[in-house]
């Protein structure tokens, strides 16, 4: 049966070069997906995919569609909170039959979508993916996982306990917000790119005590990559700091979660991974 798939942009803009790269990886691998770039994908704004207006009409638009099965969120950036506040009450009852598929800055809609209970959440690879060395492969995980399969999924998850997975600079963003789902008993898994050491510090500190009043179930820790250089060595590494905080909050330490924004990316619905996706 095929799948029709909407894809726009919330954060930053894409190209259509790029979008014609991810069309024919889904024609040739997966003949029974449909992908539908949203023209506001290639919209420009300063840094954003268009301005506010423009960026919200489309992802009501995708969302409340009945022709499509899931919207696919392009790229992350920044942006997303901009528009999710006001996106969430107008999506209609065929927004609640959808999958939303993203990460990074995307976690910030996929957080809002959990917290209202429409459709299904999932932490995905994303089309702009596909600009990394060997980015086929994380697209192609995303775009099986459309069609069926499930290889791609986080190896953590299937523990019969309910999980989530942000962007840990989105996720602290995202705390004391209307935004910001209720996460008691879940695992909560974070990845980041691109911060210092001691910024990294500075957000475990600020998300495990966040995390700590809401009673997770405990942490895992993903990638940190492209870490910046900085002026003197901060002393330990992410996951010694994650152990700290996890310590110093009260909460359970789970260990490493294979997530990051890298091409080896695993798929997180948010919730429990057995759940049922909607048809």
């Amino acid at each position: 049966m095929t799948r029709r798939i909407a894809i726009c942009a919330p954060s930053t803009p894409f190209t259509r070069e790029d979008a014609a790269r991810v069309s024919a990886l889904a024609e040739a691998e997966f003949p029974h997906l449909q992908l539908h770039f949203h023209d506001q994908c290639f919209a420009s704004e300063g840094h954003f995919a268009g301005p506010d207006a423009l960026r919200l009409a489309a992802f009501v638009e995708c969302a409340n569609d009945p022709a499509f099965d899931a919207v696919w969120f392009v790229r992350g950036g920044y942006g997303a909170n901009r528009i999710a506040a006001e996106a969430i009450p107008r999506l209609s009852p065929e927004a609640r039959n959808k999958q939303y598929l993203g990460y990074s800055d995307g976690g910030t809609l996929l957080g809002a979508l959990y917290r209202a209970g429409t459709g299904q959440a999932v932490h995905a690879p994303m089309p702009t993916d596909i600009r990394r060395a060997g980015g086929d492969s994380a697209v192609s995980r995303t775009l099986g996982w459309l069609a069926g399969a499930r290889d791609g999924l986080e190896p953590s998850l299937h523990d019969g306990r309910p999980a989530v997975a942000f962007n840990l600079m989105t996720l602290a963003m995202l705390c004391g917000t209307p935004l910001m789902p209720d996460l008691r008993d879940h695992v909560v898994m974070v990845e980041e790119v691109a911060e210092y050491h001691y910024a990294v510090d500075r957000l475990l500190f600020h998300v495990t005590h966040n995390l700590a009043a809401l009673g997770i179930a405990g942490l895992r820790l993903g990638r940190v990559s492209d870490v910046p250089e900085n002026d003197r060595p901060f002393g330990c590494d992410p996951e010694a700091m994650a152990r700290h905080w996890c310590a110093q909050a009260g909460i359970a330490w789970l260990g490493p979660a294979d997530i990051g924004h890298d091409i080896d990316n695993r798929i997180v619905p948010f919730g429990l991974a057995s759940s049922p996706a909607p048809e």
